[in-house]
């Protein structure tokens, strides 16, 4: 089945170029991997066909199915991370501040690390070393951005006067992460730090210093979802594009409603937030004035009978797990950046069923050197906004099943799990570590 095509204008030859060249040279490293490593091909082609080389039926996701499988089973045999003990628990380092929220991803990757086979104690075996300050417990402490540049500043200094493995390679075989926006601002007043090591970050934007082939893109995701995953419901996924009313405020939800578009930018409920009210503080989502996108999008398309946007938050009263329900009716559902180029809403989308109709410039997408994001969700320019709705009314009904069906191939590689299983979200980032250690010399 051919792939959608949307109607849109072709980018301009640097943007293209760049692009392209970026993903390009991830997916190189990715096929030397596999010249490098091909004397235990035998071993990985075994893999592949226990079920790890994604051999099911799910290649047409994959930009490269079975390098990617290959180099998969080597990454599971061959590669440690040396975790520096420095630092107390109970400040800044080592663990995660929580599972939950916007910025849960920081915390299970600081978990799951730990519960997986990559971990050495030895430093000489390691591929990679981990830098494990946590911006996040910094901001949960209520420590302003200029303190939390001095400490991560400190913290480095610290670890490149005590050992000697920072000096080998000048940090290009260290990394770090953080989910929460401040880590990004935090740790860009230490220049050694953003230049040289590997940054795992949730606002991967080429705008703000991101380098592609160097860093790697943290999917955010709000754990745990407060409903099953979605997909293989393509009934329930309603083709009329009519909403009889609006999703947010203006009066409430009728259940039976029929919904073909839904826009993310204008619901601030997140996954757990009608379970959990005491995980408000990191579940709100602040509304569509956040951004410039955002602004645009309430401003041309809130009063069209056909998209459901709003500027309004939803109404709690209106019904239990209001925002949730909502994904398993919808097809598209539009995800604009914010104040950072991701979103959430994305990983929500995925979960759900719901195709990521993604609004945004600069946006490194999770794991887009391996998966093909255009087979299971539709990338737009923020430019692109103003022709939103012929976009989307043009993509047909056997177009929109190939993507939903592509789209639950891909739920696993968004999902974290404590401890980790293979091919989810935690296993897809260090294989993006994987790729990158290649690259380093010493």
């Amino acid at each position: 089945m051919s792939a959608v095509k949307l109607p849109q204008p072709a980018p301009s030859f640097s943007a293209a170029a760049a692009v392209c060249t970026l993903r390009g040279s991830v997916l190189t490293l990715a096929i030397l991997t596999l010249v490098i490593y091909d004397a235990d091909a035998s071993n990985a082609e075994n893999t592949e066909e226990d079920g790890d080389g994604n051999g099911g039926g799910d290649d047409d996701v994959y930009h490269l199915p079975k390098v990617f499988g290959l180099n998969y089973g080597e990454m599971e045999r061959r590669f440690k991370v040396y975790i520096y003990p420095d630092g107390d628990p109970n400040t800044y380092y080592q663990t995660p501040r929580k599972l939950t929220g916007k910025y849960s991803s920081e915390g299970y990757f600081f978990q799951n690390l730990r519960e997986s086979n990559f971990v050495t104690d030895d430093p000489d075996r390691a591929d990679l070393f981990f830098i494990p300050i946590s911006c996040h417990k910094m901001r949960g402490k209520g420590i302003s951005y200029e303190n939390m540049t001095v400490i991560v500043h400190d913290y480095v200094e610290s670890l490149i006067s005590k050992y000697p493995y920072w000096n080998r390679t000048l940090g290009a075989d260290h990394f770090f992460v953080t989910c929460h926006d401040v880590g990004v601002r935090a740790t860009e007043g230490v220049p050694l730090l953003v230049k040289n090591s590997i940054r795992v970050v949730c606002s991967p934007s080429y705008d703000v210093g991101f380098i592609p082939h160097k860093d790697v893109a943290l999917p955010q995701i709000l754990q745990p979802f407060a409903l099953p995953a979605g997909g293989n419901d393509l009934e329930n996924r309603i083709q009329i594009p009519i909403l009889l009313d609006y999703l947010l405020a203006r009066s409430p939800l009728q259940v039976n409603q029929p919904v073909q578009i839904l826009s993310l930018a204008s619901v601030s409920i997140m996954n757990t937030v009608m379970q959990n009210l005491g995980a408000l503080d990191d579940a709100w989502f602040l509304g569509i004035g956040n951004s410039k996108i955002r602004v645009i999008l309430a401003r041309v398309w809130e009063n069209d009978t056909e998209l459901d946007i709003s500027n309004n938050r939803i109404n709690r009263a209106t019904g239990h797990l209001l925002y949730q329900k909502r994904f398993y009716r919808t097809k598209f559902c539009i995800c604009p950046g914010g104040s950072q180029v991701n979103s959430a809403r994305i990983a929500d989308s995925i979960h759900y069923g719901c195709v990521p109709v993604i609004l945004s410039n600069y946006y490194d997408l999770p794991f887009n050197d391996i998966l093909n994001w255009h087979k299971f969700s539709v990338i737009l320019k923020e430019k692109d906004v103003y022709q939103l709705k012929e976009i989307l009314k043009n993509i047909t009904q056997e177009e929109f099943a190939t993507l939903h069906n592509n789209l639950v191939k891909v739920q696993k590689h968004f999902q974290w799990n404590s401890p980790p299983l293979k091919h989810d979200a935690f296993h897809m980032v260090m294989y993006e570590l994987w790729l990158r250690h290649h690259v380093i010399k010493y």
